[in-house]
């Protein structure tokens, strides 16, 4: 979950690399580096910091020029944030520096083997492993040399290697983590996301794994680890540059939420058939037949995604009456699990590049299964190892926690369920009646948004909690889920989520004045069940936030939220609480687009 860019050609090479690691800084920011060369160069010059982007720029000498360089920032998995264990990392004879993105597992074996030859280490990484032995390498190539590292290293990697004796290049790699390649006029740019190129050019070539490239400042070239020629056609990102910027908001965060209403009607645009009740998802690969030889549904994803897929199991089941669950994907395919052939897999991911989906998906590929893929990322990597899919159409999202991308992958599942429904038993009047409700979606996400000052004065009074429950029941009860994990993203407080009947199972202990409970409050056919869980926490003397469509007497504040059909009620119900994750952490001074201890894009075990 690293950032790499890197870039060859004749402009000042410094000030294009510190650009790219600011665009790249929510995909990790505990330590940061760059080093740079030239045709005329004697050698590698580079600086590290440990700290954000903006320590390092403070370190980069004023006579600090090149036109080839490499760079990358940090989300640290060997060796704490230090100066030391920042990349790039160098090799003893300082010809060879490597940026690095994902984890070598067998890093300790091969150091060991290194050390008793005679290299001494300079950091704790599983990186600089790496550059020692493309250093070592007597191959006649950098390209070669890089391909002979590669065939000893066990895990993942996106890598882009730079040598002194070839400084007329930039060689890169991927296995598991992803490489962009950006082709310009006479230059050339990578990264691990398209964010950083955006601003310089848009035609873009998406290593496979197994897949190397060599960038020249006036051409480049792909091949495989292998050796093998491959064929690379660039392809337009779809986003300007400006989608990356704050658009005047004071953080990313603040400014996805606000993108929700635009958002959401754009993951809805083309895709509606009235005539039919229905909607087209022509991604899909799936014809009504096998649609309906479809006996379950299985979901995997994780974090904010795996909320997302426990909604859209409940919309499948509800809509299209399929059996549907949602699981992990870091626990799914370490059980070993039963693959039935009549079982639908989807994988969800923001990124499209999440490792333990990714990973999940290649299993499931390899023992036969159908598997589609919900991401938000055109041409990633879960986008193309799936047999087919739909895009969500959040639209750039730069925070480290997720929030428009959350808010369209439900729509989009809300869109699936409802094909499906329609293929199988759901009937035109109800299919008429999602899609009125799916239209009605963004005015109620503004209507919402419109209300953020009342939210505000709510999240600065809770804000001096020390731990939150969080409480819904069927279809709140992924809202709650997905509430607690945004307030302990940003905020640091300690919050739980509960089925809200499991309260007197248990976590009914816990509750007590200092305790509050953010409780999920539809107004559907479990209301009244829902308000007497509110009575329970109330003869306790326990505070209560209810989320809910009108006012709710037990509770001390409600934030009403505009109604929708009974399906798509949590879609509304998981944004006030958005704000108020958001709120409670501004009221905290916390650094709400870069959260201690995470990072975006999780391409690492």
């Amino acid at each position: 979950m690293c950032g790499i860019v890197g870039y060859i050609g004749k402009r000042d090479v410094a000030p294009l690399l510190l650009e790219g690691l600011q665009r790249l800084e929510y995909r990790g920011y505990d330590s940061a580096g760059l080093v740079i060369t030239s045709p005329k160069a004697a050698g590698l010059k580079m600086v590290k910091a440990k700290g954000r982007v903006r320590e390092l720029e403070a370190r980069v000498p004023k006579r600090f020029t090149g036109t080839t360089g490499i760079a990358h920032t940090r989300w640290a998995t060997h060796g704490a944030p230090s100066d030391e264990n920042a990349h790039p990392h160098l090799s003893a004879d300082n010809l060879v520096a490597v940026v690095h993105n994902g984890i070598i597992d067998n890093a300790s074996e091969l150091r060991l083997k290194l050390e008793a030859d005679g290299i001494v280490f300079a950091s704790e990484t599983d990186t600089e492993v790496l550059t020692h032995l493309i250093a070592r390498s007597q191959a006649d190539t950098l390209e070669e040399k890089v391909r002979q590292a590669l065939k000893v290293v066990e895990g993942t990697y996106g890598i882009a290697v730079m040598h002194a004796g070839f400084n007329d290049r930039i060689v890169v790699a991927r296995n598991g983590s992803p490489v962009v390649l950006g082709i310009g006029e006479k230059e050339m740019f990578v990264a691990s996301d398209v964010a950083a190129l955006v601003a310089h050019t848009r035609q873009i070539v998406t290593l496979d794994d197994g897949e190397m490239a060599t960038l020249k400042a006036d051409d480049f070239r792909t091949y495989t680890t292998e050796g093998s020629t491959t064929t690379a056609t660039p392809t337009t990102v779809e986003w300007e540059a400006e989608s990356y910027d704050m658009g005047g908001h004071d953080t990313y965060m603040h400014k996805e939420i606000s993108e929700q209403a635009e958002a959401v009607d754009r993951v809805l645009r083309g895709r509606i058939d009235d005539r039919f009740s229905t909607v087209h998802l022509g991604g899909l690969n799936l014809d009504a037949r096998e649609a309906r030889g479809i006996r379950r549904v299985k979901i995997l994803g994780c974090g904010t995604s795996y909320h997302a897929g426990m909604i859209g199991a409940g919309l499948i089941e509800s809509l299209a009456r399929i059996p549907a669950d949602a699981e992990p994907a870091s626990e799914f395919r370490y059980r070993n699990p039963v693959v039935d052939p009549d079982t639908l897999y989807i994988a969800v991911s923001q990124s499209g590049e999440t490792y333990d989906v990714l990973a999940a998906v290649q299993e499931l590929k390899r023992k036969g299964a159908r598997v589609l893929g919900v991401v938000n990322v055109v041409g990633s990597a879960i986008a193309r190892e799936a047999d087919g899919g739909t895009y969500v159409h959040a639209g750039p999202e730069v925070c480290v926690v997720s929030t428009k991308c959350f808010t369209n992958t439900v729509v989009a599942f809300a869109l699936l369920a409802l094909h499906l429904g329609r293929i199988r038993d759901l009937s035109v009047s109800d299919g008429k009646r999602i899609i009125e409700g799916l239209r009605r979606l963004p005015a109620q996400i503004t209507e919402i948004l419109e209300s953020e000052a009342d939210i505000k004065k709510l999240a600065e009074e809770y804000a001096g909690a020390k731990s939150m429950m969080f409480i819904g029941r069927v279809r709140g009860y992924p809202v709650a889920l997905e509430a607690s994990l945004k307030l302990k993203e940003i905020s640091y407080i300690h919050a739980e989520a509960y089925p809200a009947s499991e309260l007197k199972h248990g976590p009914l202990a816990l509750i007590e004045p200092a305790l509050p409970t953010v409780a999920i409050v539809p107004d559907d056919e479990l209301l009244e069940k829902n308000r007497a869980a509110l009575e329970e926490i109330k003869a306790r003397s326990g505070r209560i936030l209810a989320v809910a469509h009108r006012e709710q007497e037990k509770a001390d504040h409600t934030i009403v939220v505009p109604k929708n059909e009974n399906e798509l009620d949590p879609i509304l119900m998981g944004i006030p609480l958005q704000l108020f994750a958001y709120h409670t952490a501004l009221a905290m001074g916390r650094d709400i687009d870069k959260p201690r201890n995470l990072a975006k894009s999780v391409t690492v075990e």
